[in-house]
């Protein structure tokens, strides 16, 4: 994926501080048909101007592109010329931006220490694991296990309610800074293992240890500046920030990365160059044979005919590798648990669901009980080297890692509706369940 020419005119100059305008973009869905169509895909995406928001990976596989205005007359000719299938999924991006954000700043905030009706900033949820800190302190700790770029805590939560001993989970979210599910999904995690007494069978067993937020700087930016910014907020000699998922040090920079600096993919100048992505090595390496499962939560960009179905296609649920088309000696192991986390996630489909004393069944209505797609990385979505489920894998040495890609938002692209994140979060969680469960059975120390 490429930058924007508007955010590399504005990186140029370093202001940082000015809000990013996408008025006029448009994105379009892509469909090659052919060989020749694919090549000349993958050859507009080496314009820097052009956004790719997924990769053109193969024949009959959509591909999203936002395009500038001043590119959008030509760009049409092209794929008119070489009679390729496209259609406009936005219209105007800063539109729907703004739409969504006036839909969130209208939107009435439950009583509660969080909320899960609107995104939450980084502050907010820095302040929601004190409290949890401070409100549960038999079960929850909060450590800083490194500081970003720009000098913000990389907080993590610990979680158990049993021994020190105890099989442990780890989980991540917000390692792409415009995904804003992932921290929210992780968040929603947090409070169901802590706040919900009905899930304290969870924690008495295993240990957790969360990171809801590994990307602070590249976060907070998505919110003050541009909604879309994806990587670190590093400072490059030409372009700030590097892909925080191409900078772990196995099988770095060996396939689906860039050692461009402005490019969306940019693996950076060496592996872990990044505070970020060194602090999630460091813990992973200092708990060592404790941790049995690995979570990292992406988001995965829908389409507009994903949208409108009532069961939604096209999420990922991914293990190594991410490098090669060959699969790790345990994948049948993998792919066996990814089945039942998949069909807990879609068996819930039209549950009624209460919080509380508050029936949210009108306000979501109604969970999609969504469908993922199960695979090695490369062989289900693409080939990128130098994701961290790759080297917390084949490093780090814990067996059972994954990548999921939450939903998409479709035609609001990485603006899931704030509206959707609770029922996102219903379902994924009955997936958490699954994963629980399992190390629980096949770790726990008698």
């Amino acid at each position: 994926m490429k930058v924007t020419a508007l955010i590399l005119a504005i990186l140029s100059v370093a202001v940082a501080a000015e809000k990013v305008s996408y008025e006029g973009y448009k994105v379009y869905e892509l469909l090659p048909a052919n060989e020749d169509q694919l090549t000349l895909i993958r050859s507009l995406n080496k314009n820097q101007s052009i956004d790719f928001w997924s990769e053109p990976r193969m024949l009959g596989k959509a591909t999203t592109v936002m395009v500038p205005p001043n590119l959008q007359k030509d760009f049409v000719s092209t794929l008119e010329s070489a009679s390729i299938t496209y259609s406009v999924l936005i219209e105007n991006v800063e539109r729907v931006n703004k739409a969504e954000q006036t839909r969130q700043a209208t939107r009435a905030t439950p009583t509660g220490r969080i909320s899960f009706t609107e995104y939450q900033r980084y502050g907010a949820i820095q302040d929601y694991l004190s409290e949890l800190a401070a409100n549960y302190p038999d079960i929850v700790s909060v450590e800083e296990i490194g500081t970003s770029y720009e000098g913000r805590s990389i907080s993590m939560i610990k979680i158990g309610a049993g021994s020190s001993d105890n099989p442990t989970i780890l989980v991540d979210g917000g390692i792409h800074a415009r995904e804003w599910i992932s921290p929210a999904f992780v968040t929603y995690i947090i409070q169901e293992l802590v706040e919900n007494e009905a899930n304290r069978n969870m924690i008495e067993n295993t240990n957790w240890l969360i990171i809801p937020v590994l990307n602070p700087d590249g976060y907070e930016y998505t919110h003050t500046s541009a909604r879309l910014w994806r990587k670190t907020r590093s400072y490059g000699t030409i372009c700030f920030g590097v892909d925080g998922n191409r900078n772990f040090d196995y099988h770095w920079m060996e396939t689906g990365a860039s050692a461009y600096q402005c490019d969306e993919t940019y693996a950076g100048d060496a592996a872990f160059s990044e505070s970020e992505t060194a602090a999630l090595r460091d813990l992973v390496l200092a708990y060592g044979d404790q941790i049995k499962l690995y979570l990292t939560f992406h988001q995965h960009l829908a389409n507009l005919k994903q949208l409108l179905c009532e069961t939604f296609y096209g999420n990922y649920l991914l293990y190594p590798w991410g490098y090669t088309s060959e699969l790790p000696e345990d994948a049948d192991v993998l792919d066996a648990l990814a089945v039942d986390v998949e069909a807990a996630i879609a068996s819930v489909a039209g549950t009624r669901y209460t919080i509380g004393a508050v029936d949210v069944e009108a306000a979501i209505a109604s969970v999609a009980g969504t469908r993922y797609t199960i695979g090695s990385s490369t062989n289900v979505l693409y080939a990128a080297a130098g994701g961290s489920d790759d080297w917390v894998k084949g490093v780090g040495g814990v067996a059972l890692s994954y990548t999921i890609e939450l939903p998409g938002g479709g035609i609001w692209g990485f603006d899931l509706p704030a509206a959707r994140i609770l029922p996102v979060s219903l379902e994924t969680f009955e997936g958490v369940k699954v994963y629980q469960s399992y190390v629980e059975n096949n770790f726990r120390k008698n």
